[in-house]
């Protein structure tokens, strides 16, 4: 079938059978398919939506578009397992359970992107880390997941190629939000990891992609049902994003403040209740548990006892960074010259906080994107932010701690936070940190 006669069906509302969108999107992967003909299809799909099984076509035909990884040679004694986020404020949960997930007995590969929009990056923190290679040679990688349980690395140009020329077309037309695409995108580079089960961490809420949580359970269901449907077992978590995750936005702190998690010193109660959720639906998916309950309960042990900072620390000087990371942050990890509290104009309570404004912040100070080319600045960012209920007041809490590479940048930052933080005269109740589970 034509290209554009692929386009027309959909266009019309008609349904594709798997022999047609694996043509398509075998021409996207060999360029033989135009630009304008992807912009077509994905405008069709947006305005037209795709069935169960169309969604299961694109999704594994993306996946086969490029190297799609086989584990059983290497032999290994438990699953292949990984997390999805869809992304968030201060969302440092993959540096703690990648090595907490290798420590109760699996192997992740974990497979993860560089920050987007107002949202970092996981694969943006652990460049933070100096000489930390984040892509990897095929052997090493499979010699780090075999030896450490966990290798955090970057997508190569050879994962679901076509997923990458269709997120650029879809970002230039308009087309990023289709729960079918976003489905499709997210899972093919999942399936290409050769996975035995996943679990998505689906974030609503102001610092959210979508902030509603009827949209937000709407995408959670679409990609497990899809996964599923592709023979990867999934579930997925409804999490609050209302508020930064845990106390720090930008690389380099994060990183700082999951070290000092893993060294056993006191969480972040929402950062470290996400993150053993998370791992204990995937560790019960995967059998390492019988249930999620004996799961918590092994995530909580691999975090007492030191075993999840162990795998961290081996994972980290496999792929070429510091063997002392874990006790000497501060002699790797960037600082930035200029450190300022911020205040509060008045004294109260936060009420609400525009989380997505707290990102822009973030990026404005340098510590994301505004466009692809962008270089990173590890060290900046923000630590101590307060969170929904917290006391604050010109004397009292900041807000949060602004660290600059210049004062301009600090008196920015502290104007964007002024106008991000609402505050009222008592405590506001928070919402529930896991909304529902898919």
């Amino acid at each position: 079938m034509l290209p554009q006669e692929i386009i027309r069906v959909k266009r019309d509302g008609g349904t594709l059978d798997a022999a047609a969108i694996q043509a398509f999107v075998r021409g996207i992967t060999d360029g033989s398919v135009t630009e304008g003909q992807a912009a077509a299809f994905a405008m069709a799909v947006f305005f037209r939506g795709m069935s169960l099984d169309e969604r299961v076509a694109l999704t594994r035909a993306m996946r086969d578009s490029g190297t799609v990884m086989d584990w059983r040679p290497l032999d290994l004694p438990g699953p292949v397992i990984d997390k999805h986020s869809t992304g968030g404020v201060g969302d440092k949960v993959s540096l703690i359970l990648a090595p907490a997930l290798a420590a109760c007995g699996g192997f992740v590969p974990m497979v993860s992107g560089r920050g987007l929009g107002h949202t970092g990056g996981t694969l943006d923190k652990f460049e933070s880390i100096p000489g930390y290679r984040a892509k990897p040679d095929p052997e090493l990688l499979r010699r780090v997941v075999k030896e450490v349980g966990c290798a955090v690395i970057g997508a190569t140009d050879d994962i679901a190629p076509a997923d990458r020329r269709l997120y650029a077309i879809r970002d230039v037309t308009a087309t990023v939000e289709s729960l079918d695409l976003i489905t499709a995108s997210i899972l093919s580079k999942k399936l290409a990891a050769g996975l035995d089960a996943l679990v998505m961490d689906v974030k609503f809420g102001s610092g959210a992609f979508m902030a509603d949580l009827d949209k937000a359970a709407g995408l959670a269901e679409s990609i497990v049902t899809v996964s599923r449907g592709a023979g990867l077992p999934a579930v997925g978590l409804l999490t609050d994003m209302n508020e930064v995750l845990g106390r720090s936005a930008g690389n380099a702190l994060e990183m700082r403040e999951c070290l000092a998690i893993l060294r056993g010193e006191p969480a972040d109660g929402r950062l470290y209740e996400v993150t053993a959720e998370l791992a204990a639906e995937l560790l019960a998916l995967a059998r390492l548990a019988p249930d999620a309950k004996v799961g918590r309960a092994m995530f909580d042990e691999a975090m007492r006892s030191g075993a999840a900072a162990e795998r961290f620390a081996r994972m980290v000087a496999a792929l070429g960074g510091p063997s002392d990371l874990l006790e000497n942050p501060d002699r790797h990890l960037d600082r930035a010259p200029v450190v300022r509290p911020v205040t509060a104009e008045r004294p109260g309570f936060v009420a609400a906080i525009d989380t997505r404004a707290v990102g822009i912040a973030v990026v404005a100070l340098g510590g994301g994107r505004t466009k692809v080319t962008d270089a990173i600045d590890f060290a900046v960012g923000l630590d101590e932010v307060a969170g929904l209920g917290a006391e604050v007041g010109p004397a009292g809490r900041p807000l949060a701690i602004v660290h600059a590479r210049s004062e301009a940048q600090a008196d920015q930052a502290a104007l964007a936070l002024r106008r991000a933080f609402t505050l009222s005269d008592r405590p506001a109740e928070r919402g529930p940190l896991i909304a529902r589970r898919i």
